[in-house]
């Protein structure tokens, strides 16, 4: 195993103990492990980052530190949750937290995923008129092989069970209109991440969400 397998194997340790001891007494107990990890997992996104740039002319500068997403749940919204995550999660090629490129390692798998997950009104909106003015090309994208191979479908959400305000029934890429999410993902398993050629499948997976990913926020930034 290479330095950054066991890197990832002690990341994934943390995760489990913390998991079984999901308490602010216990994180204050072991926060330089978690730090340590977390060093780690930021200094491995942070050579993500240098390599996702190389290969997308459009790539939009995201440092490991910017990426990553906090431990911390929000239990102001969300009483119910547990303190902390079980995963340690960040968006690369992140303009802003929605439309990314997520790569998650948690305690069952590697989770990699991108799109838009329940935009605001404002962006939900443009994506239904880009998807209007030109959706057999999002279409094209969701249908390629190579893309419903790694992907499947969209990850599935609420829809409208009418037409959108402003479209018609009839309308072509109806059942696209009707959606309120559209993201995609992937799941691995851990092992891949104890070999040389998770690097390598990371960036294999960006370049086949890209098209995908280049639509959706071209959409809502016209």
């Amino acid at each position: 195993m290479n330095n950054q397998g066991q890197g990832f194997e002690s990341l994934i340790e943390f995760l489990r103990k913390l998991q079984a001891n999901n308490s602010k007494a216990w994180m204050d107990q072991n926060r330089k492990e978690y730090q340590r990890v977390r060093d780690f997992y930021v200094g491995w996104l942070d050579m993500m980052n240098i390599e996702l740039a190389k290969i997308d002319p459009n790539y939009y500068d995201t440092p490991g530190k910017k990426a990553i997403n906090r431990i911390n749940n929000n239990l102001m919204f969300h009483p119910n949750r547990p303190v902390y995550k079980d995963h340690f999660g960040a968006g690369l090629d992140q303009l802003s937290k929605q439309g990314d490129f997520y790569v998650e390692i948690n305690t069952q798998d590697v989770f990699i995923g991108g799109g838009y997950w329940h935009p605001d009104p404002k962006s939900l909106r443009s994506i239904r008129q880009a998807i209007d003015y030109d959706g057999e090309r999002l279409q094209a994208i969701l249908n390629k092989p190579t893309f419903k191979e790694q992907f499947g479908a969209l990850i599935e959400a609420d829809s409208l069970i009418r037409a959108p305000k402003g479209f018609p029934e009839d309308h072509p890429q109806i059942d696209l209109l009707k959606r309120k999410a559209f993201a995609v993902s992937c799941q691995l398993p851990h092992k891949i991440l104890f070999e040389d050629v998770f690097n390598k499948e990371v960036i294999r997976i960006y370049k086949e969400m890209l098209p995908f990913r280049r639509y959706l926020n071209q959409a809502v930034t016209v």
